[in-house]
């Protein structure tokens, strides 16, 4: 995308059925060349997007729900994103069957300007039960989450995801553009409560920044990786690293597996950044200092002067966490914030 911006480190000859926990929890991106290049899909693809529908369609079910298409006009050129002042988006959303999704992007395979068009994350258990037995990585027991993604030439803004993230390309090729999370600044992000698809996106437009509205993006370039990956190749993700992807093909699909590497019954810490906003941001500026040192005692530097003064049967939420102290924690907030 740009000749200044770094390459993602690479790997080359990962055993796919014995992924390496360094490399998985290094927190550090990674491309793995090659490392799906044997599934199923990904040579039904290399023979032809035709192919690729056809064995996909091989586990679709009609009984299965719809998915749901984001559809956007030729004119966005695959940019999925806000309208001009950010009250609405310049995409809509349609439920299909998954079947009616792939056929229509083999329609307009070979129409020059084509809408834009992408089913986003999608569960492979869901709608292609079996995908998994023959197209499948060894993540033992990190339980991820297993999605599929397929469009044409798209562009998804710069977004942050909790967990971390191994994102597979099996048809077509991808770009994706990565930032470390300390980028936060640098990258103009738009609002957290409205968004996109979930998530709170840059708002810089990659493929033409506009320097003069959005300055610091320049010193986010100075730290962007990235990486063209071909079928076959997959790039490891790790939690909370800013990721643009890119869709360069006229069908393109990407496998990609979810996971955090804290239990289950965690809730996503942006519960509490909006709960922030709405209890402490504002307050006056002392208050607020007041406040950040309570946060660094209880929260991020918490030590033996937090709770050893407490007998341990006594610490309650000053206890390291189990499922049953959250639970009982989360209803003590529910039956607080609906007061």
């Amino acid at each position: 995308m740009w000749p200044d911006a770094k390459p993602i480190p690479e790997l080359s000859n990962v055993d796919p059925h014995a992924l390496p926990d360094a490399t998985l929890h290094g927190g550090q991106p990674v491309v793995l060349r090659g490392v799906v290049s044997d599934w199923p899909i990904v040579r039904a693809a290399r023979t032809s997007a035709k192919t690729a529908v056809d064995y996909l369609k091989q586990f679709d079910r009609r009984e299965s729900p719809p998915v749901v298409a984001t559809v956007g006009p030729p004119e966005i050129g695959g940019r999925f994103f806000y309208n001009d002042d950010l009250s609405g988006f310049n995409f809509r959303q349609e439920q299909v069957p998954l079947g009616v999704a792939l056929d229509t992007l083999l329609k307009y395979e070979s129409d020059a300007a084509p809408p834009a068009i992408y089913v986003a994350s999608t569960t492979i258990d869901t709608w292609l039960p079996g995908f998994r037995n023959e197209n499948d990585l060894g993540l033992r027991d990190r339980d991820p989450l297993a999605s599929i993604w397929i469009g044409n030439r798209t562009r998804i803004a710069a977004h942050q995801d909790v967990p971390d993230n191994l994102a597979c390309v099996v048809a077509g090729r991808r770009r994706v553009t990565l930032f470390p999370p300390d980028q936060l600044s640098n990258l103009y992000i738009g609002p957290l409560d409205y968004t996109p698809a979930g998530q709170a996106i840059s708002l810089v437009d990659f493929a033409a920044p506009d320097e003069a509205r959005f300055p610091r993006f320049a010193e986010a370039r100075r730290h962007a990786l990235t990486a063209e990956l071909e079928p076959g190749d997959a790039v490891l993700i790790p939690s909370m690293w800013w990721h643009h992807m890119e869709g360069l093909e006229t069908f393109n699909v990407l496998v990609n597996y979810w996971w955090r590497q804290t239990p289950a019954w965690m809730d996503t810490p942006m519960n509490a950044l909006m709960l922030a906003m709405m209890t402490v941001r504002d307050l006056p500026a002392d208050q607020r200092a007041i406040w950040e040192d309570v946060f660094r005692h209880y929260v991020f530097q918490p030590g033996d002067d937090t709770a050893g003064h407490i007998p341990e049967p006594a610490r309650r939420v000053l206890a390291p966490l189990d499922e049953t102290r959250a639970r009982n924690l989360r209803a003590r907030l529910l039956q607080r914030l609906n007061r």
